[in-house]
């Protein structure tokens, strides 16, 4: 496997040498159409020259603000080709949230995808003194005085007119670029506080590329579906990066309501998802009959798949099993936004279903004293940008990184997750119960769709229950339940029977001081809007908790034994 100084000097051979074989495919007017290395070369080159043409300086951020499609990827590659690093904005993020992530960030531009991205940042503007331009993939109404805007085409024709003194102004700025320059700036969800922004280099996103691709066996003929966020950075290094250094082609979804129909149209070899997707399609076909299930399953996936991955979240064994014994491998894997992402991961030949795999080449961890995972290796972010008493909260003196989670190593070298190192409840009793086990245990029963974990310091375990509510409501119509509501929590008492017997089938599995004796049940799902998911959709479980502090309250006063509505 070749060494590439940096990010876009691998992009640049590999463009070269795969010409018009195929890099992307992305929808047009309904249909997938083809994107070769040509075509992606050329429009990276375009872009580069037309950010260098804006006085762009090697190291200046440059946010992106978009949903996923085929320009994300292009501008990407271009930004790092300027010299520049990117700052990728997640695309439900609101004004203010946006605000604070590009000010912050210092970025000079903006690259943003439609009319509703754009409005964002004109609401924002003035509250921006350091943006210079924006750049819209779409034609946009720009009323926003103060800087230019620009299109996408626009940009890219400006570039195209530099010609080969433009092309050679790229060449320059990639030539410049080593593996321990700033390639981007990413903004982690925190559940308190503004967010920290994760610096990591052009060498932490090589080196867990060239990771990945070592234990992965991605091969150039692969075709991967990629739906993940890209301003994330599992589906940064695992949908884009590591299947680029290969040659592999990248399918972009339409969205998350398309998948399964992109799942036919695209047939992939490979795809990497978060645990709640496999959640969702286990309660597609986890109730059919076992002959039934062992078709349906793989069929949704098409003829060519080889294996699936799962990252940004704990995977439920239950749902990994029944993926095996239908005869696909989902595997997964562990990390972080500041580790680039990947620690370790299962291989398809050499895995253990509950755990998140072996540690990738180059990559070492131990176990604190404290039961935390610690971690140190190239993979290593450079720190928080603009915050160095934060960094030196998690990076030790021996560079050590401290990943917050607590996990232990099996005499073979996998990992295991058992708990966020902060999360972890210890009850009035002196019980220690990681909340995320429980939860996980919680998840199994395809009726619920969230459950967070309450209990710190208090007698006994309580949760808030976030039922499926399509799921439910079809067996509430079958028993003739009338669901109420009472404020925001459900109001039936047939309803929380049905959850009871339930949940205490459930708690079987885990001591008494562990079990969930009396919960809540929301009547509603749980949203980005109201602070109580993360942008990838994990639960903000201390937010959570503060919201309805007094709710969980009321389960703590006498009423012994019993499960009952507030």
């Amino acid at each position: 496997m070749a060494s590439f100084p940096n990010l876009a000097a691998m992009h640049l051979d590999v463009s070269e040498r795969l010409g018009p074989r195929t890099a992307l495919r992305h929808k047009l007017d309904g249909l997938y159409q083809d994107f070769s290395w040509n075509d992606y070369r050329r429009a990276v080159d375009e872009l580069a020259a037309g950010l260098i043409s804006l006085d762009m300086q090697a190291g200046d951020r440059v946010a992106i603000f978009s949903e996923n499609r085929f320009e994300w990827l292009v501008t990407d590659v271009a930004i790092l080709a300027a010299g520049c690093a990117d700052v990728p904005l997640h695309a439900s993020l609101v004004p203010g949230q946006a605000q604070y992530q590009i000010d912050h960030s210092q970025s000079r531009g903006i690259f943003v995808s439609t009319q509703a991205q754009a409005d964002k940042i004109l609401h924002i503007l003035d509250a921006l003194p350091l943006l210079e331009f924006i750049i819209s993939f779409e034609p946009v109404r720009w009323d926003g005085v103060r800087i230019k805007h620009y299109t996408w085409a626009g940009l890219r024709q400006r570039g195209a007119q530099r010609g080969d003194a433009g092309r050679a102004a790229v060449r320059e700025r990639i030539a410049q670029r080593t593996r321990a320059d700033l390639a981007t700036v990413i903004y982690t969800s925190g559940t308190t506080g503004n967010p920290k922004g994760v610096m990591l280099t052009h060498g932490n996103l090589l080196s867990n590329a060239e990771g990945m691709l070592k234990v992965s066996s991605l091969e150039p003929d692969d075709i991967q579906l990629s739906w993940l966020p890209y301003s994330h950075i599992y589906a940064r290094t695992c949908d884009h990066y590591a299947p680029m250094m290969c040659g592999a082609t990248v399918a972009v979804a339409e969205n998350q309501e398309t998948l399964l129909r992109n799942l036919a149209e695209i047939q992939p070899t490979w795809m990497t998802a978060v645990p709640r997707f496999y959640e969702k399609i286990w309660a597609l076909v986890g109730p059919l009959p076992p002959e039934v299930r062992k078709q349906k399953l793989p069929a949704l996936f098409g003829t060519r798949l080889k294996w699936l991955s799962s990252g940004g979240a704990a995977l439920s064994a239950t749902i990994a099993e029944g993926f095996k014994d239908c005869g696909i491998k989902l595997l997964q894997g562990y990390g972080l936004t500041e580790t680039a992402p990947v620690i370790s991961f299962n291989r398809k030949e050499n895995f253990k279903l509950p755990s998140v795999g072996q540690m990738l080449p180059d990559v070492e961890v131990k176990i604190g004293a404290d039961g935390e995972i610690l971690t140190r290796g190239p993979h290593v972010m450079k720190g928080y940008w603009r915050n160095e008493a934060a960094t030196a909260e998690v990076i030790d003196a021996d560079g050590w990184f401290h990943t917050g989670d607590v996990g232990k190593l099996d005499e073979d070298g996998f990992l295991y997750i058992t708990d966020r190192k902060k999360d972890l409840i210890v009850t009035s009793g002196g019980k220690n119960v990681a909340p995320a086990e429980l939860e996980r245990l919680l998840l199994t029963d395809p009726h619920l769709e969230h459950a967070v974990i309450y209990g710190d310091a208090r007698p006994f375990v309580t949760a808030i229950l976030v039922p499926n509510w399509p799921l439910v409501e079809k067996v509430c119509a079958e028993k003739g339940w009338q669901v109420q509501r009472d404020g925001e929590f459900v109001k039936c008492p047939p309803l929380h029977a049905f959850f009871q017997q339930r949940v205490e089938h459930l708690m079987q599995a885990v001591s008494q001081p562990e079990r969930v004796k009396k919960f809540l049940m929301l009547g509603r799902p749980l949203s980005i809007q109201d602070d109580e998911l993360t942008p990838k959709l994990s639960v903000r479980r201390k937010a959570i908790i503060a919201k309805w502090d007094k709710h969980f309250a009321k389960l703590y006063e006498p009423d012994e034994g019993k499960v009952t509505a507030p």
